[in-house]
């Protein structure tokens, strides 16, 4: 097996007390953490986050999509800022240039598994095979599943069925994160598709009850069904904190730039204007909400267990009050995730951490896995 899906979670240990540099590059923004381990802890050096909409000639908190020289550029000035010291890496693809899905296949030998995933594959990637990179993960069970042998006629001998988990991603957009990583001349052993890096920085080691993780990010929202450390779902909703912005902006005849300081304000602002943008969060959170609650009773469903809580991740999941209307509406407790827990941080930086870990949850994550590498 590849890189992409391996180790979802980090166990440190102190055979090298080198640093390493997580970087996320996500829609908006891009985050770096700089961490290193000494005496088997995980110890933060630095971190950093940088807007990418500068770089697009639009706003900041806008989501852009831009190539790989003005991301190097964007890259090499966080680092720069943030008095990064070391060139080891390991960097984070985001979900929207991948494909991962759960398919269900009969039981076999590891040898005919890899024969035939990439046949069953070609079923959900629209394009050709040849295309991408493919990686794959037979998901662990413990109990049998209800629909173990679905889709087996009865009265004929039931072959048992297992899920494995499909990694694609095409080979130009590993080719685009291979450049930026040369360009920048930085060294990076491996890529690892966000969702894996944010599970490992939030959830902890033993937990093993269904759990469902909600990443807020500027142009979607992406959520994840999380048991045993092992994503059994995922899905993507093509909102973010963006559009919450661009209504604030469009209904009360504001700058964009100005629209998304009141948002992150919200509930700090004249009370006039945190009444309308209560109204226009309500507005547009609603069916993101809803979205989320539908995608949580469908995996209650499908596995008959229930999710015993709700994650909320992502520089999006800072808007205040996000909490409360999200456990209102999945009916489950509901926290936000902290990834700087998972380091040894100075203990006058812990509020503040504790607040901006919601953004920097991927880059830690996969920081984490580059330590245990380097192990």
């Amino acid at each position: 097996m590849a890189n992409f899906i391996d180790s979802i979670f980090s166990k440190l240990s102190s055979k090298n007390d080198s640093s390493v540099i997580g970087i996320d590059i996500g829609s908006s923004s891009i985050k770096v953490v700089q961490m290193r381990r000494k005496a088997g802890k995980a110890i933060l050096e630095t971190y950093g986050e940088l807007a990418l909409g500068p770089y697009a000639g639009i706003e900041v908190g806008r989501a852009t999509k831009l190539g790989p020289d003005k991301i190097v550029t964007a890259l090499n000035d966080v680092l720069k800022e943030s008095n990064a010291t070391t060139k080891s890496v390991a960097l984070s693809i985001p979900m929207r240039q991948s494909l991962v899905a759960v398919i269900k296949m009969p039981q076999m030998q590891e040898k005919q598994l890899a024969q035939m995933i990439p046949i069953e594959a070609r079923k959900y990637i629209p394009v050709p095979i040849t295309e991408v990179s493919l990686d794959w993960f037979v998901i662990p069970k413990i109990d049998p599943e209800p629909d173990d042998y679905e889709g087996v006629p009865d009265g004929q001998h039931k072959m048992p069925q297992i899920e494995v988990l499909i990694v694609a991603i095409h080979n130009d957009v590993l080719q685009d994160f291979s450049t930026i990583i040369s360009t920048s001349q930085l060294d990076a052993s491996f890529f690892e598709i966000e969702m894996f890096s944010t599970v490992r920085a939030v959830i902890e080691t033993g937990d093993n009850t269904p759990i469902m993780m909600c990443d807020f990010g500027a142009g979607a929202t992406k959520v994840y069904m999380v048991e045993r450390g092992i994503i059994r779902d995922s899905h993507v909703i093509n909102k973010g904190s963006q559009d919450i912005t661009l209504a604030i902006a469009q209904s009360i005849g504001v700058a964009v730039e100005f629209a998304e300081r009141l948002k992150r304000n919200y509930g700090k602002n004249t009370r006039e204007q945190d009444e309308q943008i209560k109204q226009i969060i309500d507005l547009n959170m609603s069916p993101i909400l809803s979205e989320m609650n539908t995608v949580l009773v469908n995996f209650q469903k499908k596995y008959n267990k229930n999710v015993t809580k709700v994650y909320l991740v992502g520089g999006g999941a800072l808007l205040t009050g996000l909490e409360a209307q999200a456990q209102q509406k999945l009916s489950i407790p509901v926290f936000y995730g902290d990834p700087f827990s998972k380091l040894e941080t100075p203990a006058f930086l812990e509020g503040i951490l504790k607040q901006q870990g919601l953004a920097f949850c991927t880059a830690i994550g996969v920081g984490l896995r580059k330590l245990h590498e380097l192990g």
